[in-house]
């Protein structure tokens, strides 16, 4: 059966999704379906934003994603697929990388991210980031993410609650960094306890309850929080 659209009111323009895009807003629908629960974490961004200082070829985002990387097979019940009742882990961390382009959202995928140094990943991800805003994405590009990391920060936004990426079982959102003044209990030799001000951003896991429950994802953003503000 043919479906016939309406003609567009005068003075809009109507697109029709295809391709990429009309897989994406199928699997969003299929997100909203999940019963899903938000944790958030503040972290320290003073030594990823150093990232460069030891990786020029590196920015505070791959620093990120090396520490989801970690985290994932530290942690893998969130490096997963939920489908038809069935968890299935993965051995290999296949990073997706939400990225803005003209064409909308796309999340290009990192494969084998947890197997990659700071260089590679770094170049692996300005790659996938290049061609997707250039139009260039094959379906290869976009399939098979274990996991999902979606940064708003530079954009200004300072926390928000990310769409899971079906079927993987989670997300991570990425907010600002902004300085604030928080309590530290003298983390170096130098330095006294007290208030500081330090460059804090806001990570919000978002997690598929059927798949994993508070304790494990409580887990894994602590490591995620613990591998980025130990980054070098």
């Amino acid at each position: 059966m043919t479906t016939t659209h309406p003609a567009p009111p005068a003075g809009s323009t109507q697109t029709k999704l295809t391709g990429i895009r009309r897989t994406a807003a199928r699997r969003m629908i299929a997100a909203w379906a999940a019963p899903v629960f938000h944790l958030s974490v503040e972290v320290d961004m003073t030594n990823a934003l150093r990232t460069k200082e030891s990786e020029p070829t590196a920015t505070v985002t791959d620093a990120l994603l090396a520490a989801c990387a970690a985290a994932l097979r530290a942690h893998p019940a969130l490096n997963a697929h939920y489908a038809d009742e069935v968890v299935t882990s993965f051995d290999a961390v296949h990073l997706g990388v939400a990225v803005a382009t003209d064409a909308g959202l796309m999340v290009p995928v990192i494969h084998g991210a947890d197997g990659l140094g700071l260089p590679e990943l770094a170049a692996a991800r300005r790659d996938v980031v290049a061609r997707a805003r250039a139009g260039k994405l094959a379906m290869a590009d976009v399939s098979g993410g274990t996991f999902t990391v979606s940064n708003l920060g530079m954009m200004g936004i300072d926390r928000f609650d990310a769409i899971l990426n079906v079927p993987q079982v989670a997300i991570l959102a990425v907010g600002s960094t902004r300085r604030r003044q928080v309590w530290v209990d003298g983390d170096r030799a130098d330095q006294d306890a007290g208030p500081q001000w330090r460059p804090i951003a806001e990570f919000t896991l978002t997690c598929d309850h059927r798949a994993i429950d508070g304790a494990t994802g409580a887990a894994f953003l602590a490591a995620v929080r613990d591998g980025v503000q130990a980054a070098r």
